[in-house]
């Protein structure tokens, strides 16, 4: 964090306070542009998986799950059954 002399006028910042403004500003926009060429190829993929005959919906599904701790799934699916036996749904 910075020091209260490189922010102790709001209006103005000293040139340290500005060079690392401006490093901070160019990785955000670097890590942006990588953001849009990932999404980009996972929309590609995507696309690929429908036309070999995939559900997107339910490929994006397991990748979340894919993601999940396995007993805080196993939990939420506990829970979930509960719910849909209490209202009669299984």
């Amino acid at each position: 964090m910075a020091d209260d002399a490189t922010f102790s006028n709001p209006d103005v910042l000293t040139a340290a306070a500005q060079g690392r403004l401006r490093t901070i500003i160019e990785r955000i926009e670097r890590l942006e542009e990588d953001k849009a060429a990932v999404m980009a190829d996972l929309k590609e993929v995507f696309a690929e998986a429908k036309g070999e005959g995939y559900d997107v919906k339910t490929l994006r599904k397991v990748v979340r799950i894919r993601k999940q701790d396995k007993a805080k799934r196993q939990e939420e699916e506990a829970i979930l059954d509960l719910y849909l036996s209490a209202i009669g749904e299984v």
